[in-house]
C-alpha cells in the first residue's frame, strides 16, 4: 500500500505555468514503479490561466475539485466545476483558464506516465 499527502509533496511551476505536486509517479514513488499512469494535483491561481501545451503521446484527464474555469482543448471550450472530469487526447492543444475568484484546483492523470519529453507548449 502507498499512502501520499499532498502536504509531504513539493510543488513547483511547471512549463504550462500551473503549480504542480507529484501525487504518484512511477519513477518517482518508490513502490510506484508498476503503475501505469502518473496523478498530479495541480493549482491555478485566480486570474491566470496554464499555457497552450500539448502531450504528444499521452492521454490527459483532468478532475476539477475546486473552483471553475474554462477548459480549451483543440478548437473546443467549456466552463468547468467541481465534480467534473475532462479527457484530452493525445496531440490536443490544451489549456485551461481560472474564471473564478479562488484557486482552480484539480487532478492531472497521464496515461501512460507523464514524461517531459512527451511535453512542449504551442
Amino acid at each position: 500500500m502507498i499512502i501520499r499527502d499532498i502536504a509531504d509533496c513539493s510543488r513547483n511551476r511547471v512549463i504550462d505555468g500551473s503549480l504542480l505536486a507529484e501525487l504518484l509517479h512511477p519513477d518517482k514513488v518508490p513502490g510506484a514503479q508498476n503503475l501505469r499512469c502518473s496523478i498530479a494535483h495541480a493549482i491555478v491561481p485566480a486570474n491566470e490561466s496554464t499555457l497552450p501545451h500539448v502531450l504528444k503521446t499521452s492521454t490527459e484527464l483532468y478532475y476539477i475539485l475546486e473552483g471553475c474555469g474554462e477548459m480549451h482543448v483543440g478548437s473546443r471550450s467549456a466552463p468547468v466545476h467541481p465534480g467534473q472530469i475532462v479527457l484530452i487526447p493525445h496531440g490536443s492543444s490544451q489549456y485551461i483558464c481560472n474564471t473564478g475568484t479562488g484557486d482552480l484546483v484539480f487532478l492531472c492523470i497521464v496515461i501512460p506516465k507523464w514524461q517531459a519529453a512527451d511535453e512542449e507548449l504551442v
